[in-house]
């Protein structure tokens, strides 16, 4: 069964009713965490509580430049909340990600995902939850009312931070909570960096970090592998090359190679953000070009220069090699904005594309063949170390016989993180049990290297219970004072039975 509330209320009822029948409920924002699991319950006999129809702005007529807190509802999408920002208060944006406009932005930040201006788990505050007892728990000030002055601005309170234990838990259903949005910058350049040679992946990795660490780069840097960047690219440059050019299927084949191969020739490239008053973006922009010069080829973007190169390009389409500069500058578009803060859904169009599914939207990604799991381990920022890892993650997957898809993302000062994600045919059995066989090979050697996963699937937890049993059992001895009846089911980051 699927239960579609519409309002606090009703979330409190549907719990008081599980505590009655001891019917566990499963709650999701959208159903969209493909890779991990999407919308399937972790525990058989569950019923689906999908918070979808609760997609409210709770406050959308007070959000300004000087009020940069939106109070969001589960089924707010990243789509939803930038149209509303660009009607309503262009000069705002916020932390979006590479998914789909369809994606909730509250259930992603909970499962701790990584936009491109930083980690979304710091995004959030004054969360309000129906917990497992029938509690509605407001945490920080916000349990001092909505009316408070406190309650949508000052996102510590008074007390022991609960907060953190929502995040990738399930001690309680998510109703709302307050996130926070950036002010525009008057000047946003996008920088790409491709290194020049693989062998140097450590140093180019270390040299970023000290970016991050110094300020330059402003945001979250998104460092791709060929395959991952290729593979993110190539739908865009078809989609141009068949439409815009009329090119048949075997041109367009050949020259999305072509444009690819042009583009994004290196094996690894990064993507970031640069942002300031003009004189700080010059500086800045001065300063990485004389630091990672002899590491890189540096390309910075601005949207109007990225317009106008397409423009001229997309004119001159009928000469071959302007014609895949154009195909090329189409498929960036998306990604540049991005960077800017922009959702888009080339990522999912591009999965899409690869299982011949273009005819659904990029919300019913599921309702395709597109098999896909991601393996995410957190990582030191030590270049040395994640370069060796890297390495040995490739040997693995061709063991398997899988290419890998990675991206590394620098998210803090100290530390790092690896997407790495398998594509397969989910109607092909065979093609289903080598990825997973894969999946489970990458996290054992994972594992084996003293590291863990930063975000888990289903499948990962009864290992990673298993290997450390008893913080595991204080996470279930916490569940019991918020879900004493075990109503909220049973997630990936919490077995409790």
């Amino acid at each position: 069964m699927e239960h579609e509330p519409e309002n606090i209320e009703a979330v409190r009822r549907l719990v008081q009713a599980a505590r009655a029948t001891k019917v566990p409920l499963y709650p999701i924002s959208r159903g969209m965490n493909w890779g991990y699991g999407s919308r399937s319950p972790v525990v058989a006999g569950s019923e689906l509580v999908n918070l979808g129809r609760m997609n409210r702005i709770l406050n959308a007529d007070r959000i300004s430049v000087d009020h940069p807190v939106a109070v969001l509802e589960p089924g707010v999408t990243q789509g939803q909340l930038h149209d509303f920002l660009t009607a309503h208060c262009p000069q705002l944006t916020f932390n979006v990600t590479g998914s789909s406009r369809d994606t909730s932005i509250l259930g992603n930040a909970l499962d701790r995902g990584v936009g491109y201006f930083g980690p979304r788990r710091e995004d959030l505050f004054g969360l309000e939850v129906v917990c497992g007892s029938g509690q509605v728990l407001r945490t920080g000030f916000r349990r001092l009312g909505e009316q408070s002055p406190l309650a949508h601005s000052h996102p510590y309170g008074l007390g022991p931070m609960l907060d953190g234990l929502f995040f990738q838990g399930n001690f309680g259903i998510v109703t709302s909570a307050c996130f926070r949005l950036v002010p525009r910058r008057p000047r946003e350049v996008a920088i790409s960096m491709a290194l020049s040679h693989e062998k140097n992946l450590a140093p180019f990795l270390d040299e970023l970090a000290k970016l991050k660490r110094d300020g330059l780069l402003t945001s979250v840097t998104h460092v791709a592998n060929r395959a991952r960047s290729h593979a993110t690219l190539a739908f865009g440059i078809a989609t141009y090359l068949e439409r815009q050019c009329g090119a048949s299927a075997e041109q367009v084949r050949v020259e999305t190679t072509q444009a690819l191969n042009l583009v994004a020739p290196f094996e690894w490239t990064s993507l970031a953000a640069v942002t300031g008053n003009s004189g700080q973006v010059r500086a800045a922009l001065a300063e990485i070009g004389a630091r990672m010069g002899k590491l890189a080829q540096i390309r910075h973007v601005t949207t109007a220069r990225l317009n106008v190169a397409f423009a001229i390009a997309d004119r001159l389409r009928t000469l071959r090699l302007t014609r895949l500069h154009a195909a090329a500058l189409s498929a960036i578009r998306p990604l540049h904005g991005l960077a800017l803060g922009v959702p888009t859904d080339v990522a999912i169009e591009n999965l899409l594309w690869k299982f011949s599914r273009t005819d659904l939207a990029p919300a019913h990604l599921d309702e395709s063949n597109c098999g896909l799991l991601f393996v995410n381990p957190a990582l030191p920022m030590d270049g040395g170390f994640v370069a060796a890892i890297v390495e040995e993650f490739k040997h693995i997957a061709q063991r398997h016989g899988h290419e890998l898809y990675v991206t590394l993302n620098i998210e803090t000062a100290s530390s790092m993180v690896a997407v790495i994600n398998l594509l397969f045919d989910r109607g092909q059995p065979a093609e289903v049990a080598q990825a997973h066989r894969c999946a489970d090979a990458l996290l054992e050697h994972i594992r084996a290297s003293g590291l863990e996963l930063y975000r888990a699937r289903t499948d990962n937890m009864e290992a990673v219970v298993a290997a450390d049993p008893d913080y595991w059992a204080t996470v279930r001895a916490l569940k019991g004072v918020l879900d004493p009846d075990n109503i909220i089911a049973p997630g990936r980051y919490n077995l409790a039975r």
